[in-house]
């Protein structure tokens, strides 16, 4: 069984310097799929069954494609630069970028054990299990977040009172983690729509940035 904990930590370290390397080309790339990225952030719409300030978006999706193409450090720099460019543009009800920083975590919970699982299982069958892989490590791990850090985190800079315990499982349980169910999936099934017509254009980058 792969220990994806174990994987991301020494890719991590590896991808650390690298940010300082990517070339021009790969810099150009990258700044155009987070400002493709910024764009469908703002293209957000709500779902009906869930809480309004849950919003779907399809952003996540460029900065998959960054990962593929020039590895997971590239992947994290999209999820950065379109949550610090939204912020900048369209601030935040709280005053600091709460939301922001939940959808940057979230995005790289994502889009991060989706690469680490296709790097090792190049196929369309691959792919598929590790975007499940990548929807289920979001949903689980930003509802354990959502309990510890970002709910009292909302009610301390909105002012509003603490959320008791019951109250904040209660919202993670009927809102928040079928809700990151539900968009990873949505996010799945375009971003499989667009791999089985992209795969060999990603894997020629991918060449092009190793040679």
């Amino acid at each position: 069984m792969l220990n994806l904990s174990s994987l991301c930590e020494m890719d991590l370290y590896k991808e650390r310097g690298k940010m300082k390397k990517f070339s021009v080309k790969a810099m150009v790339s990258i700044g155009m799929l987070s400002s493709i990225s910024y764009v469908l952030m703002l293209l957000n719409f709500p779902l009906p069954p869930f809480p309004k300030f849950l919003m779907v978006d399809f952003s996540d999706i460029p900065a998959l494609i960054a990962a593929l193409i020039f590895g997971p450090a590239a992947g994290i720099l999209v999820e950065f630069l379109k949550n610090t460019l939204d912020y900048f543009m369209t601030g935040s009800d709280t005053g600091v970028p709460v939301g922001h920083a939940a959808n940057f975590v979230a995005g790289v919970l994502f889009i991060l054990p989706t690469y680490y699982i296709y790097q090792r299982m190049k196929s369309n069958r691959g792919m598929t299990f590790a975007l499940v892989a990548g929807t289920v490590s979001m949903a689980i791990l930003m509802s354990v977040l959502n309990y510890y850090v970002f709910l009292p985190a909302y009610t301390l800079f909105l002012n509003m009172p603490a959320m008791s315990g019951p109250e904040a499982r209660a919202m993670i349980v009927a809102g928040i983690l079928p809700f990151n169910f539900v968009k990873g999936i949505l996010m799945s099934v375009i971003f499989m729509l667009m791999f089985t017509r992209m795969k060999t254009w990603i894997e020629r980058q991918q060449t092009l940035k190793s040679a």
